[in-house]
């Protein structure tokens, strides 16, 4: 079948976005800090380095510097040079809400309620997630977060136990996982999806809810540097979870 003029261009654009000099230096760049070649807070290449390495101009070095900045990932200082940012801080570009503040900056009150919690060999599906060899060891847990002591959340979380080897440990009723994770593993890269669908049977138990109810699902999958960290499923009842957000031009 012959490829569609649109995407034949879309997909020479991209290459010739990726070929860009300011793309190459960016991508060396994003590349050192996903492997720790700089740790967090490490000063990095000046651009008079990154200028005679790459052979292009400092306007050229310039640019992959600021795209860096905007997302999160160096900080800079004028006369100072620049610096690998803390993950802390790419974990707030990424905006993943803990939903203890959620609730609590509504003036509700938050509560867990944790049905599961125990270590499991890991299925097939699971594995390939969070990068285990099928049947190994994998953190799972099962939680239920009520606002005002309506269930507003089922969170079905599978963790990796080398990115967070205390997480049975940790009393959820006091902390969410998202907020402990965020503290032992901060999170360099998200993937998630949203959706409309129907809860599982058990998840219209523990929500107490209709098994057609509407529900938003949000599937969600982070990763520090190149390690993953987590899995997660997120249902919430249609009628009781919206999603907010405000954008200004």
């Amino acid at each position: 079948m012959p490829v569609p003029a649109t995407d034949d261009a879309a997909r020479t654009k991209a290459r010739s976005v990726k070929s860009a000099p300011y793309a190459r230096v960016k991508d060396f760049l994003k590349h050192g800090l996903s492997v720790s070649r700089w740790a967090p807070g490490a000063l990095m290449p000046s651009e008079s380095e990154l200028v005679t390495q790459f052979g292009v101009s400092r306007m050229t070095v310039t640019r992959a510097l600021r795209e860096l900045q905007a997302e999160g990932l160096v900080t800079r200082a004028q006369g100072l040079g620049t610096y690998a940012a803390h993950l802390g801080q790419v974990s707030a570009t990424l905006t993943i809400r803990d939903l203890h503040e959620e609730i609590s900056a509504r003036g509700h009150r938050h509560q867990s309620v944790v049905h599961l919690a125990r270590a499991e060999r890991a299925s097939a599906a699971v594995a390939g997630k969070l990068g285990l060899e099928p049947g190994e060891t994998v953190f799972h847990s099962l939680i239920v977060h009520h606002e005002n002591e309506l269930p507003l959340q089922c969170e079905d979380r599978y963790v990796n136990p080398a990115c967070a080897p205390q997480y049975l440990q940790t009393d959820f009723t006091t902390i969410t996982p998202t907020h402990y994770l965020l503290e032992v593993a901060p999170l360099w890269e998200a993937q998630y999806s949203i959706e409309a669908g129907a809860p599982s049977a058990k998840e219209a138990r523990l929500l107490g809810i209709g098994a057609q109810e509407p529900c938003l699902i949000i599937v969600r999958r982070t990763v520090n540097r190149e390690v993953p960290i987590t899995l997660a499923r997120l249902v919430h009842p249609g009628s009781r979870y919206r999603v907010e957000g405000q954008f200004k031009p």
